[in-house]
């Protein structure tokens, strides 16, 4: 029988290789296999020199072997011990050589209060001193947002509450959001995309990260280093309502505002539209009440400027006249001067003139003698006996013809 079943096996003869070959093959191309997240208790805990480690994660009942590579590491801020329970994520694969498999690990989640406190603040410590957490980094929220993005998980009470709040407050305003996980190991991650993409979203000047209420475990995600980073790289301000009022995530001191709860954090980001309407009424009052002082003022301002310039106008006009009135006794005053000399001129002129005329010489008892041609006769030579001559006399002429002619002096 026994040869008989060696002769007529039932599947074809493998070699061990092979066979851990096939098994091999089968986990890893086994989807389940290449992404998943073990909780357990950590053991046998080792950081070897070459920058690996290698750890077992223990159930109640079984173990697994597990190593983080040095490529890894470098992400683990705070190392869990052992006792501490952790959330461990990577893929499982089959190390042939000892026929056994082991759990790849990319992260370690300390999931245990002790753990998970050393982890945070091994965390808090490292970020401070990079200064994620420095106010002056913190970025003022607008006023009046024109559109809003919330991470939250799509079926929580956080994005009730949001859109309970907005309705009531600011209807007007947009709402994206943006769905991700916000507890559980792929929380991390999922927050850490949805941030990226809210700072890509046109018109979006605000980001509410939210969750709602829960174990104070379900808080660990936001401690993250992924989440932490992402929020103080976010373009544009974030808002974080995650907490409870005793608890605090490293997300919160990241974050732009933090506020306990959902409601709060929208309350803080949304603005309260009846408020604003009292706000711009009264407004409206100062306005109209500083306009009409303004006015009322101006009025008054304008009456003494106007009483100023008439009073200036009239001592200008008053100054003009007294000016004219001295120019036009001026003018007139040398006007009669000029008039006087002319007057003066002219007399002495006259008298030079008459002093001159022919007509004084004629009436000291002389006359003037012309020849036919009219030309004064002014020796006997110009004239011969028979010559016609004219003679004038200080008063009258007379016609008289030359008798003789006496050449010589008198």
């Amino acid at each position: 029988m026994r040869d008989r079943a060696f002769a007529n096996p039932q599947s074809p003869v493998q070699t061990v290789d092979e066979l851990s070959n096939a098994i091999k093959a089968v986990v890893t191309g086994s989807s389940l296999l290449r992404n998943v997240a073990v909780r357990g208790e950590i053991q046998n805990f080792k950081r070897h020199g070459s920058g690996h480690v290698y750890f077992t994660v223990a159930g109640n009942e079984s173990k697994i072997a597990s190593v983080l590579f040095r490529s890894y590491a470098s992400v683990v801020t705070a190392w869990p011990q052992d006792g501490d329970e952790a959330l461990v994520t990577g893929s499982v694969d089959v190390y042939p050589k000892g026929g056994t498999y082991q759990l790849y690990a990319t992260y370690i989640m300390p999931i245990g209060l002790g753990a998970q406190q050393r982890a945070k603040e091994a965390l808090r410590t490292a970020l401070d001193r990079e200064g994620l957490f420095d106010i002056r980094h913190k970025r003022p929220l607008p006023k009046y947002p024109s559109k809003v993005a919330v991470i939250t998980s799509p079926t929580g009470a956080a994005l009730r509450d949001i859109l309970e709040v907005s309705s009531n407050r600011a209807p007007f305003i947009d709402i994206v959001l943006i769905p991700a996980a916000v507890q559980g190991f792929e929380a991390p991650a999922q927050v850490t995309r949805a941030l990226s993409m809210a700072g890509t979203l046109k018109g979006v000047n605000c980001v509410v990260l939210a969750r709602g209420g829960g174990a104070k475990d379900d808080l660990s995600p936001f401690d993250d280093e992924r989440i932490v980073r992402a929020v103080r790289s976010c373009p544009i301000p974030v808002v974080t309502g995650v907490g409870h009022q005793i608890d605090s995530s490293l997300a919160d001191l990241a974050a732009d505002i933090a506020l306990p709860t959902p409601s709060a954090a929208a309350e803080t980001v949304f603005p309260d539209i009846r408020e604003t309407l009292g706000i711009l009424s009264s407004s409206q009052d100062i306005i109209r009440s500083a306009s009409l002082r303004r006015l009322e003022m101006s009025a008054a301002s304008a009456e003494k400027n106007r009483e100023k310039l008439l009073r200036n106008m009239n001592l200008i006009l008053s100054e003009r006249e007294n000016y004219l009135r001295i120019g036009s006794s001026e003018i007139k005053r040398r006007f009669v001067n000029s008039i006087e000399r002319r007057e003066s001129f002219l007399s002495q002129a006259a008298s030079t003139l008459d002093a001159l005329s022919p007509l004084a010489v004629l009436a000291r008892g002389f006359s003037i003698c012309r020849d036919v041609n009219g030309r004064a006769v002014k020796n006997s030579s110009s004239v011969k006996t028979g010559d016609r001559v004219s003679i004038r006399f200080h008063t009258g002429s007379a016609e008289a013809d030359i008798a003789s002619v006496t050449a010589g002096g008198a």
